[in-house]
């Protein structure tokens, strides 16, 4: 692509994920791989359940009898979870079961304590009981049989499924590598919370945002690094951070002034150009290449609300799909008011999810005082994106919506 090409959103996306590299594989202990991407199939050790479980406490009864019209039955013994299957040694009898129990042998169906009258070892039905055979039974295999496949590869491993992984047995996983990833903010007048602050600077709040971004989405591995406006020492630093991490996101110094110095050092440090520039607002001069080694190097503008949204919009999905993860579609919502966009470019607003008196969510526009506007962002839930201008979108207009 060649240089000064205004792409659009989702020609940036496609030219950025055409030239990721995938990510390496390693094998973790199943403790340590929530958040992580599964790099292999996980399919079922044996059946699901794994024997007719018992679903409430109460006993165990063929269901024959209660047809006879039997109401009083004798505890004949206690079954508990994790113990072999007891056997009913006769149809008028009854034994005790506790939830997640085998069902005994001989018995098909479990009448629930809440319905019995227990006392001198019997049990004695409070109403008339009419069940089917396996009334109050998680039948054997019937959330899945042995073999079957449970998890693909690419999936998100959330809290059910490393509950599905050790359901399987699956002590260790193979996952993706986490990268390593340096957020890097550029800039003279960048102070750090907490130091001495001039009239003429700002505070150093990109790189806070970008850490928290990346650090909910389960990202481990950030470094952090501020450099000056100085050409030697921004190529000296960036130097250092291509050989140590497999993505570089920068802030700042990717637009056309005349210390917006990150393309030109990049290109020097061996980092090809994929494109500079997409036709949107906020974020119009985001930057994009590829390094040497085949590290993501994503230049952001400096803009706190273009930083955001560009992270959210293409790095954080960049990084998925070099670990490998499988997409889902992106959410969908819809406007809680017009919007009027004049600009043929591609509108990131930020917005608040809102619900409605039937509890619909709609998308409320939040819009901040320009990409400078940071503050405006707090309370709001992510933003949409809306087809290039001039348009007024009416109340009702759905479209894909990004959260932070």
């Amino acid at each position: 692509m060649q240089a000064g090409t205004l792409l659009t959103p989702r020609l940036a996306e496609e030219a950025i994920n055409s030239r990721l590299t995938c990510l390496p594989i390693e094998s973790l202990p199943l403790t340590q791989c929530v958040g992580g991407t599964l790099r292999e199939n996980i399919y079922a050790e044996r059946d699901q359940p794994p024997f007719d479980r018992v679903t409430m406490d109460g006993i165990a009864v063929d269901s024959e009898a209660l047809r006879r019209g039997l109401k009083r039955f004798r505890i004949q013994a206690t079954q508990g979870a994790g113990s072999p299957a007891l056997k009913l040694t006769h149809g008028d009898n009854a034994i005790e079961v506790m939830t997640g129990a085998i069902l005994p042998s001989g018995s098909d169906c479990v009448i629930p304590v809440e319905q019995l009258d227990v006392a001198g070892g019997f049990a004695s039905l409070r109403t008339a009981v009419v069940t089917a055979p396996y009334h109050n039974v998680h039948r054997r295999g019937s959330d899945s049989r042995q073999g079957a496949l449970l998890l693909e590869t690419g999936t998100l491993l959330r809290a059910p499924e490393i509950a599905v992984a050790a359901s399987a047995g699956m002590a260790r996983v193979r996952v993706s590598s986490q990268p390593a990833v340096i957020v890097v903010s550029t800039g003279d007048e960048l102070i750090e919370p907490g130091d001495p602050i001039a009239d003429f600077q700002v505070r150093r709040s990109n790189a806070y945002a970008v850490a928290a971004t990346l650090r909910k989405r389960g990202f481990g591995r950030i470094g952090d690094d501020h450099v000056p406006d100085d050409e030697n020492l921004l190529r000296e630093r960036l130097a250092l951070h291509l050989t140590t991490h497999e993505v570089v996101v920068l802030s700042g110094g990717v637009s056309m002034g005349r210390f917006d110095l990150v393309p030109k050092v990049l290109m020097q440090l061996g980092v090809q150009q994929v494109f500079h520039n997409i036709a949107q607002r906020p974020g119009r001069p985001m930057w994009f290449g590829i390094g040497p080694q085949g590290q993501a190097v994503f230049g952001l503008p400096g803009n706190p609300v273009s930083t955001l949204v560009c992270l959210i919009r293409y790095v954080i999905p960049a990084i998925a799909e070099a670990m490998g993860t499988k997409r889902g579609q992106p959410e969908r919502l819809a406007l809680a008011a017009p919007v009027t966009f004049q600009h043929a470019l591609t509108y990131f607003l930020p917005v608040a999810i809102e619900h409605g008196d039937w509890g619909r969510p709609w998308a409320a526009p939040r819009p901040p005082n320009g990409s400078g506007d940071f503050l405006s962002l707090a309370g709001t839930d992510g933003f949409v994106e809306l087809p290039p201008g001039p348009n007024t979108y009416p109340k009702g207009f759905v479209t894909s919506v990004y959260r932070w």
